[in-house]
């Protein structure tokens, strides 16, 4: 249930949500609760927000979360890497470094996990789509800073179903040019006159929607939730249980020609950027020094193997005319998440040469020609490529947390007008128990899930490289780490909010304060400490170069961490209701996000004491939206202009390029609907201008304009219904952006296309064909480089090519 939801609203979201499209042409009052106090229509709210209805994201079949969020309003999320781990931001804020640094994202109107950018291990991979998903809400902006921690830009709330439409669905799915299976079920079901069940999930096995040579995907979750209902009220208990692994897809060898503000990025011949990886059967396990510093071989194949266990309790009632909500929520969240980095690429010799020496050559460690040296000159594969690659693999021993969010309300008669009041306490904890594992292998660039590793040896005859490993670790004894910290946050909050006639006028204020202990394991941190070693991993007598650079733990020397932390949020806004369809609205709103684990392991943390300066412990956004809102005759339109100021304290690649900013960006943001008989069209569009307005490390960085960050994102949704037949498309575009904070090299703006076609031979059967990237696009997100190579060689990540697959459902 959303935020401040009541029982009755939750019944009518979920109704909506399981029934067709109505074919009615005046919408009803649009109740919206996520990040608010209490739900209320949209138009008598100065807010930016938006919802998707789980039927509507079922229809264009089993898909990531990241690439359902990509289809809303005022989102700019970067996806290409996998389940999760994907990157999401709010208009006009920075895309930081990975995860969701400035929004929150929840599941029931509770976060997750309480920072949504944590390394490697961002909220959306303890987040699944499936049936269990009655709608999604996402408020940009507004009240969101203040009915939520550590999400000043907005939330998004993945809301469950809750049984109250009776009976089943079971679906298959399969793709059709890609190798995965998957079947997805639920049931609601009434146990009583007042009680009523829950439960659905799904599970799924398979290569994926690239060529890796292995079973990458399988596993699932399974989510339920019994529900008590009383007069005006209600007591619900719920539980999630996730199990499931998927890979992690990373930049990858590509070719880049013409000028930095038009360049040509395609793949090379041998490797499909939108359909090939570097994983592969072919390759070692990740060998490397454990937590304790003993040897291990950690399977490659492990990509994002989430692990949740959650058990929850909401509860609403009335007592002397407040209404109280309690929730709360303990999740055991865990699992182990590898991914691989590029360092570096190049033709064989010149790689080679770049390894050993003048005079060295490459020989084949593994896979079908291991054993085999490879020509100096030869365009292997196609391409003629070898890469170095660093192997992440990241131990989640804890990411635990309690949350409770305990609020009352009271609607008070004032003056002809309507007064709500709200006063709430959160209480929440987070465990980060982490350990950063590492090791460096050579491969090359061959498609079709068949990549190898490869050995360099000098011209001497001496190997540089141990089985096509480089080094147990990467090349210095950077991100060899234990993080060990435990976050509490408490923050009382409280809002007003006065109705009368057409205007309505309100504030809330949030204080969040947090306690922050700890203690931190690593090389890279300063004062002395060492991290490299030579281990004999093949046991062999002999130290080969690789096994001379071993990376090790420092586990004599830890370093605290030892602060506390207090700022104030809050928000005021004023809307108008001009006419029954229309009003506007204006809304100024200054909110913090609180330092976590990107200031570990950078200088702002005194080593000795584990203090971080004041200035230094979170990050504050400030917002200033206006805005109008349209309904009637079927036709919706929003629209916002904004204002944005942001800092931003964030690691991109070790402490040695930790950056310290100022952002500024201001634009506009428009939302429409229109439903005519059984077409209905979405479009959205955002336009941004940011820049950066202080780089307080170096300014070298003061004026540019943000990497990634496009000028224009689009959005269309159209969908046709005839009940026995149904189809639609969803079409994101977003234009061309830097790919590094130099604003040298331009990366090109894209479209992708996703589409479904629907069949209803019987009442209670359904088939269903959709496709994501219908048109195979080369869709960039991001490229290492700053500018065009001189040698055209580079990496970047790009949007999976296009994948058809077919479900089968029952209903019953």
């Amino acid at each position: 249930m959303a935020e401040g939801e009541t029982e009755e609203t939750a019944e009518a979201s979920a109704a909506e949500s399981a029934a067709p499209p109505a074919p009615s042409q005046t919408p009803a009052a649009e109740v919206f609760s996520t990040g608010m106090a209490k739900g209320r229509d949209r138009l008598d709210s100065a807010t930016s927000t938006s919802s998707l209805k789980g039927d509507d994201i079922d229809r264009f079949g089993p898909r990531p979360l990241g690439d359902v969020l990509r289809t809303m309003a005022g989102l700019r999320v970067a996806t290409g890497i996998g389940e999760g781990n994907n990157n999401y931001t709010v208009r006009g804020l920075p895309l930081a470094a990975g995860g969701s640094k400035y929004m929150q994202f929840q599941e029931d109107g509770l976060p997750v996990l309480e920072f949504g950018d944590l390394f490697n291990v961002a909220t959306d991979v303890y987040l699944r789509n499936d049936f269990s998903v009655s709608a999604i809400e996402t408020i940009r902006g507004g009240s969101a800073s203040t009915f939520a921690s550590n999400s000043p830009g907005g939330i998004v709330n993945v809301i469950s179903r809750t049984g109250e439409q009776e009976g089943g669905r079971v679906q298959v799915t399969a793709g059709l040019d890609f190798e995965e299976k998957r079947i997805d079920f639920d049931y609601g079901a009434k146990l009583g006159e007042n009680t009523r069940m829950y439960v659905g999930g799904f599970y799924r096995q398979g290569e994926g929607p690239r060529d890796i040579g292995f079973t990458g995907w399988r596993g699932g979750q399974i989510k339920a939730n019994i529900t008590r209902t009383f007069d005006k009220g209600y007591v619900r208990a719920y539980f999630k249980l996730l199990d499931d692994r998927s890979p992690t897809f990373a930049p990858y060898a590509v070719n880049i020609t013409g000028t930095n503000d038009n360049p040509t990025i395609r793949s090379f011949p041998g490797f499909d950027l939108r359909r090939d990886s570097t994983l592969s059967p072919y390759l070692g396990a990740v060998l490397t020094l454990d937590r304790n510093n003993n040897p291990v071989a950690l399977p490659i194949s492990t990509g994002q193997s989430a692990k949740s266990k959650s058990i929850g309790l909401e509860a609403q009632f009335e007592l002397g005319g407040w209404t109280i909500t309690e929730k709360a929520r303990y999740a055991v969240n865990g699992g182990d998440f590898s991914r691989m980095f590029p360092n570096r690429q190049n033709t064989v010799s010149a790689f080679a040469n770049s390894i050993g020496g003048a005079g060295s050559s490459a020989v084949y460690a593994s896979g079908p020609l291991a054993g085999q040296t490879i020509p100096g000159g030869s365009l292997i594969n196609g391409n003629g490529l070898l890469s170095l690659y660093f192997v992440s693999f990241v131990r989640a021993r804890s990411l635990d947390n309690f949350t409770n969010d305990l609020r009352a309300s009271k609607v008070w008669d004032v003056s002809g007008g309507k007064l709500t009041t709200t006063a709430g306490l959160y209480f929440a904890t987070q465990e980060l128990d982490t350990t950063w594992l590492h090791t460096a292998m050579i491969v090359d660039a061959n498609g079709g899930g068949e990549v190898a590793q490869v050995d360099i040896v000098n011209a001497a005859g001496q190997p540089q490289t141990l089985n096509g490993y480089f080094a147990f670790g990467r090349e210095s004894s950077l991100f060899r780490r234990i993080f060990d910290v435990d976050y509490r946050v408490l923050a009382p909050y409280g809002s007003v909010n006065f109705h009368i006639g057409k205007l309505a006028v309100g504030g809330s204020l949030r204080y969040d304060s947090g306690r922050v202990r700890g203690q931190l394991f690593g090389a890279d941190l300063g004062g002395g400490r060492q991290g490299l070693t030579s281990f004999d991993f093949n046991r062999d007598g002999v130290i080969n170069p690789a096994e001379a650079r071993t990376a090790f733990l420092p586990l004599d020397r830890p370093a605290p961490v030892n602060y506390d932390y207090g700022y104030l949020n809050y928000s005021v806004g004023v809307n108008y209701r001009v006419a029954e369809p229309f009003s506007v609205f204006a809304r100024y709103s200054k909110g913090a996000r609180a330092a976590a684990d990107k200031v570990l392991f950078t200088p702002t943390v005194n080593p000795l004491t584990g203090n971080v300066p004041s200035g230094d412990r979170q990050d504050d956004v400030i917002q200033y939206e206006a805005g109008f809102k349209l309904r009637r005759n079927g036709i919706t339109v929003n629209g916002t202009v904004f204002h944005v100021e942001a800092e931003d304290q964030n690691v991109l690649n070790g402490a040695a390029n930790a950056t310290n900013r100022v952002y500024e960006a201001q634009g506009v943001e428009l939302e429409g609907n229109i439903v005519r008989g059984p077409f209905s069209l979405m479009l959205a569009a955002t336009y941004t201008e940011a820049k950066i307005v202080e780089d307080r490390i170096g300014g070298v960085f003061t004026g540019k304009e943000p990497r990634h960050q496009p000028d224009w994102v689009f959005v269309a949704v159209p969908q046709v219904d005839f009940g026995t037949f149904a189809a639609g498309a969803n079409i994101v575009t977003i234009t061309g952006s830097f790919s590094q904070d130099s604003n040298q090299l331009r990366m090109p703006g894209f479209t992708t296309v996703g589409a479904y076609v629907e069949v209803q031979p019987a009442e209670n059967l359904r088939l269903t064909v959709s496709a994501q990237n219908l048109f195979d696009t080369l869709g960039i997100f991001e490229v290492n480089q700053a500018s065009v190579p001189a040698n055209g060689i580079g990496f970047a990540r790009a949007a999976n090519g296009r994948t058809v697959q077919a479900s089968l459902r029952l209903a019953f």
